[in-house]
């Protein structure tokens, strides 16, 4: 081939109208990613955008909005443990999954429905 595919330049995810503040608590408050400002060109559309490492994670708005259940972003994250303490501290229901051998991981839902991956990194 002629080409590669070199990484994931961002993640978006999708919300209904007038969801900013529920992405911004969840995102950034909760997951701690950092807020960053969408280009002008976009802000007319909604939603918000976060960052993480080297990443992005976009919250579009959508109308009709439909909940992703089973397409997912999935994350590795270190303090794998300590994440799933901070998640079930603040009131969200982690559902681990062992369906994977030598794979430990989980999935929550954002406040939209949205599944969510994390994976422990290092293993």
């Amino acid at each position: 081939m002629d080409f590669s595919i070199d990484k994931i330049d961002h993640i978006q995810v999708a919300a209904p109208s007038n969801s900013e503040q529920a992405a911004i608590s969840f995102y950034n408050g909760i997951l701690g990613m950092n807020q960053v400002e969408k280009p002008d060109a976009l802000k007319g559309r909604g939603g918000v955008w976060f960052e993480f490492a080297s990443y992005q994670l976009h919250v579009g708005v959508e109308e009709p909005f439909s909940a992703a259940k089973k397409a997912h972003p999935a994350f590795q994250v270190t303090g794998f443990e300590q994440l799933q303490k901070h998640l079930s501290a603040s009131g969200i229901e982690v559902k681990n999954d062992d369906s994977i051998p030598g794979v430990l991981r989980f999935f929550i839902a954002d406040p939209f429905g949205n599944r969510l991956e994390f994976l422990k990194s290092g293993l």
